[in-house]
């Protein structure tokens, strides 16, 4: 659903939904049969030599359609939403300059709020204070207490509590660092601001198979990169000299698998454990891509009813 006083600005549709909802595959078709361009808003995609883990387009996929913002550092550059929001918002100029559709596909919620919402003015990091936090963190999930430093920011901002989830430490930790560092909520910033820099008119769609059929998909989703050599390619990345305990390193599939490279744990554990904590992350993202505001949820093989509603909004119809 689009809002009326956006309708003059630069469409932009995105196609969001969890992992392994068909995300990649649906828009790669739009795209072809829309003359449109992909803008990747995945935080792993955005990592070299992390191929089969992050489920990038292929590259015969990138061969039939240009992509955006796939490959653009290596595993031990930081990378944030900022710098996705500024290098994303270039790459869909240019594909509007070029006159083709802008399809903006992924499942990190944060970027592609980056992008067509704007970030808060958040400042530097405290790199001091985030430490300090991220040590107090560890050494009470050592004590037995992982949820410590979400019941803190309970305390000082409950509204910020109620919204990250108490697994969320990078979230949880930046909302403390704002709260110290400041003085003030990250949840009142987050008000004042609104995501009010919206230089786009957007659709936005969100693919949901029904909650079955995604634990179904992530399962399935998850064997096949075993098969397609998941731990070959942990071993590749290992191989060049990336620490194990770099951040990208420690997302879902690679810290399952990096022990297995190691020595330490056996495949069918780690397949295991793997496609569990998937099944859970999927779970969380659909939770949060359905409230979307306006957002319009369709099933991921319903390919008419996704053309009709870009075509739709492209041409100036209510979504």
């Amino acid at each position: 659903m689009t809002d009326p006083h956006l309708a003059d600005r630069p469409p932009v549709v995105v196609v969001t939904g969890p992992t392994a909802s068909g995300k990649t595959a649906a828009a790669l078709r739009l795209a072809m049969r829309l003359h449109g361009e992909i803008v990747s808003a995945d935080s792993m995609q955005v990592y070299r030599y992390l191929d089969i883990g992050t489920a990038k387009p292929s590259l015969a996929e990138r061969a039939r359609v240009p992509h955006h913002l796939i490959d653009v550092v290596t595993p031990d550059v930081e990378y944030n939403a900022g710098r996705y929001a500024r290098e994303a918002r270039a790459a869909v100029a240019g594909i509007h300059a070029r006159g083709r559709v802008v399809l903006v596909t992924g499942g990190t919620g944060l970027y592609i709020r980056a992008l067509v919402e704007g970030l808060l003015d958040q400042g530097g990091a405290d790199r001091d204070l985030r430490e300090r936090l991220e040590r107090e963190h560890a050494q009470a999930v050592a004590a037995g207490d992982p949820e410590h430093l979400h019941r803190r920011l309970g305390g000082v901002d409950p509204d910020a509590a109620a919204r990250i989830h108490p697994n969320d430490l990078r979230r949880i930790v930046r909302a403390l660092e704002l709260a110290s560092r400041s003085g003030v909520r990250a949840s009142a910033l987050r008000g004042e601001h609104a995501f009010a820099d919206r230089p786009y008119s957007v659709l936005h769609l969100v693919l949901d198979p029904g909650i079955m059929a995604l634990d179904e998909r992530t399962d399935a989703r998850c064997a096949e990169m075993i098969e397609r050599g998941l731990l070959r390619e942990v071993r590749g990345v290992l191989d060049r000299g990336y620490s194990p305990k770099l951040r990208p390193l420690q997302a879902i599939g690679y810290r399952h698998v990096i022990p297995v490279a190691l020595g330490a744990d056996t495949l069918a554990n780690a397949l295991e454990a793997m496609q569990r904590d998937t099944r859970r992350f999927a779970r969380r993202q659909r939770t949060w891509v359905r409230g979307v505001h306006g957002a319009i949820v369709l099933h991921p093989d319903d390919e008419d009813g996704l053309v009709r509603r870009v075509e739709d909004f492209l041409h100036g119809r209510a979504a």
